[in-house]
């Protein structure tokens, strides 16, 4: 078949070696036909070398057709380069001079028949990184034959196992399950057995690939995450990034920035093959992540983290963010050594100049460490001055709208869920030592608190519990202050409402600082009770039952907690009175 479509496409051929007008179309198609099936003889059988028999060798043939042949230019390139001696870098494709993006289909379709057959030279391995970056980082998303053909592409390349007939297919789709875990799992096992040594040693030069096609595979897993679980190896993972990180320090390494362009990159792995992405927007929903939780190590075990992210954080912004987005989603609390170095880290990564997936990184951070950053008393003495003047405006530029800028083109939106839940529960920390409030006021934290009461009373229950408790806190000892003096008393009113529906909740019983503050909620409900009508008393008095049950198993289990559960179950019976009250009034009125 392939002597016929030679002979086919050399019949087109004018004596002046130029195709005929009249036929270029049927050259065409011969030129096409004539490439993939010399490649369907290639995977055939590998280690023949003249499919066009002797009197002319493979390479021959397929030069003519390429150098006539300007509409398949690229096609019959790569079949000449697959049969080529090895010296013909001059023939492969610039992926700018593809533009059609049917023929860079093609060319994806093929590379794996040059690696599976053992016939890709270093200027092929370019090509393949080339064509991948130019489909997959398109403007356009990429279909799931795009991403199953890059998919195999990388894995051939790596040497993962596969079914040989999904390179025969054109859409390998129907097996991105199996392509993409498989992808996984293999570039962690090179991870593992590499971490970050000499690739001098590499004698198969798989690692070497992988390594290069490093973004190429986070950036498959990314877009294809719905085809795999996440990797349960994050910490071995991280172990990896450790090793490399202390190479790049040790005075016996020779260039530096080769370990540090590593690191980056295999940290970029372990985020993304647990499926934790550097999109700000989706970095509130990590709660539950497939990180695992810091909690299970010493927080020594993360202080190389926290110099990485001192030594970088101007200058590599994006390490940054996935410095930032680890120890924020595991919940890392740093070491006491290293607490003024992190704390000046999380300070400068929400300025005003930085991009916004760095500061939205930092301000989670921040929030999970709120407590020890609350305690501002055991606070090293230097640390304490940068921390109250420096850190809490940091954090309102970090979630508020810019000055000068709009709700419809600031991504800094006024309300987010997750985002100011966040916000909340720092504050809220932050609120318990009164050596914050005046820091809290001057820099404009509680405006930003009684903005978001009408937000938040009636639809968002958990902010209204933690934004009450901000206000009762400072209330106290600033009645005269012009903005809490602008919350209506119905405003009020609605804010405890809705903070006792969320009073009997496990993130309240749980938090010993949430337990605590229910007397000062009992008390500040008091003093505002007397705007609410018989529905509110109602609902109010299942609320505070709730609330009792919960606190009554709390202290079954854990035995303490008495003062509180008394100062609740007293309010339950005021509450209970004043409706009580409340009905004979009514009932007196109509008699």
């Amino acid at each position: 078949m392939l002597h016929q479509l030679s002979d086919i496409f050399t019949s087109c051929v004018s004596f002046d070696g130029k195709i005929v007008p009249s036929l270029e179309e049927k050259a065409s198609a011969c030129a096409m036909a004539l490439s993939h099936l010399y490649y369907g003889c290639v995977h055939a059988h590998p280690d023949r070398i003249n499919f066009f028999g002797v009197k002319r060798h493979d390479e021959d043939v397929l030069y003519d057709v390429w150098r006539r042949d300007i509409a398949n230019h690229t096609v019959v390139a790569m079949a000449l380069n697959l049969c080529s001696s090895g010296s013909s870098s001059y023939i492969i494709p610039d992926t700018n001079s593809v533009p059609a993006l049917e023929q860079l289909l093609h060319v994806l379709h093929v590379l794996p028949y040059h690696f599976v057959a053992g016939r890709a030279d270093k200027g092929v391995e370019n090509l393949a990184i080339a064509v991948m970056s130019k489909l997959l980082y398109s403007p356009v998303s990429p279909s799931s034959q795009i991403i199953a053909n890059c998919t195999l592409l990388v894995c051939v390349m790596i040497g993962v196992q596969f079914d040989k007939k999904d390179i025969i297919r054109v859409d390998k789709s129907a097996a991105l399950p199996q392509l993409t875990w498989s992808l996984l799992t293999r570039s962690q096992s090179i991870l593992w057995a590499w971490d970050g040594g000499s690739l001098e040693k590499d004698s198969t030069g798989v690692t070497r690939r992988a390594w290069n096609l490093l973004d190429i595979i986070c950036r498959i897993l990314e877009i294809a995450q719905s085809y795999y679980d996440p990797s349960p190896n994050t910490m071995r993972n991280l172990a990896v990034c450790r090793k490399i990180y202390s190479r790049a320090r040790s005075s016996k390494q020779n260039d530096p920035l080769i370990s540090l362009v590593a690191l980056r990159n295999t940290l970029r792995f372990t985020l993304t093959a647990a499926q934790v992405f550097r999109d700000p927007a989706s970095l509130w929903n990590y709660s539950n992540s497939n990180l695992g939780s810091g909690n299970s190590h010493s927080p020594e075990d993360f202080d190389w983290l926290v110099d990485y992210l001192y030594f970088i954080y101007s200058d590599d912004q994006e390490a940054a963010s996935d410095i930032l987005f680890l120890l924020g989603v595991i919940q890392v609390r740093c070491s006491p050594a290293k607490q003024h170095q992190f704390i000046k880290s999380l300070i400068a990564c929400m300025g005003n100049h930085m991009p916004v997936s760095l500061r939205y990184a930092a301000f989670h951070a921040a929030h999970i460490v709120r407590e020890e950053i609350a305690s501002i008393d055991a606070i090293d003495v230097k640390l304490r001055d940068i921390v109250l003047t420096k850190f809490s405006p940091s954090i309102l530029t970090t979630v508020c709208p810019r000055p000068g800028t709009t709700l419809a083109n600031d991504s800094h939106h006024f309300f987010d869920y997750n985002r100011d839940l966040c916000y909340l529960k720092l504050i809220f920390a932050l609120a318990r030592n009164p050596k914050w409030h005046p820091h809290l006021l001057e820099d404009h934290h509680i405006d930003r608190c009684i903005s978001m009461i009408g937000e938040c009373c009636e639809s968002y229950v958990p902010h209204a519990f933690y934004l009450v408790g901000i206000l009762l806190r400072i209330a106290p000892e600033q009645l005269s202050v012009i903005p809490l003096d602008a919350i209506a008393e119905q405003q009020w009113w609605g804010m405890m409402r809705t903070a006792w529906s969320y009073a009997d909740s496990q993130a309240v019983i749980d938090d010993i600082h949430c337990f605590e503050f229910l007397p000062i909620l009992v008390e500040g409900t008091k003093r505002h009770i007397q705007n609410a009508s018989e529905d509110c008393l109602e609902r109010l008095v299942r609320y505070v039952d709730n609330v009792i049950k919960a606190l009554e198993k709390r202290d079954s289990e854990l035995g303490e907690g008495e003062g509180v559960v008394a100062a609740v179950k007293e309010f339950g019976t005021v509450v209970s009175d004043m409706l009580e009250e409340f009905v004979n009034g009514e009932e007196s009125l109509i008699m």
